[in-house]
């Protein structure tokens, strides 16, 4: 596997993070697409901010083959990810949703 693999990789799983807790959460839920985008936002910031700690793409790949302790935890980490930006965005539409009905 290349950085890049693992880098697209962790983007998918943020999307598949974000659609299905979007299954269990109904009202969290932006539809297909929108969730697609959370999860991908969600993904490259989570792994941006907090792989600085050891377990980017680049980490992964530093001694020449796949660390796969250091990925699992970039998996999850990108789950996260999805998760919490889809929570976060969610509850950042309500807030302006409810600011507009008010004016």
């Amino acid at each position: 596997m290349t950085d890049t693999l693992i880098s697209l990789l962790s983007i998918i799983i943020g999307i598949i993070g974000a659609n299905s807790s979007s299954l269990f959460f109904k009202k969290y839920s932006f539809g297909l697409i929108g969730n697609t985008i959370a999860g991908v936002f969600g993904s490259v910031f989570f792994i941006k901010s907090i792989g600085r700690l050891g377990f980017s793409p680049q980490a992964i790949m530093q001694t020449g083959s796949v660390n796969f302790n250091l990925f699992v935890i970039n998996s999850v980490v990108s789950f996260c990810g999805g998760l919490v930006a889809l929570i976060l965005l969610s509850k950042l539409a309500t807030k302006f949703n409810k600011s507009d009905k008010i004016n």
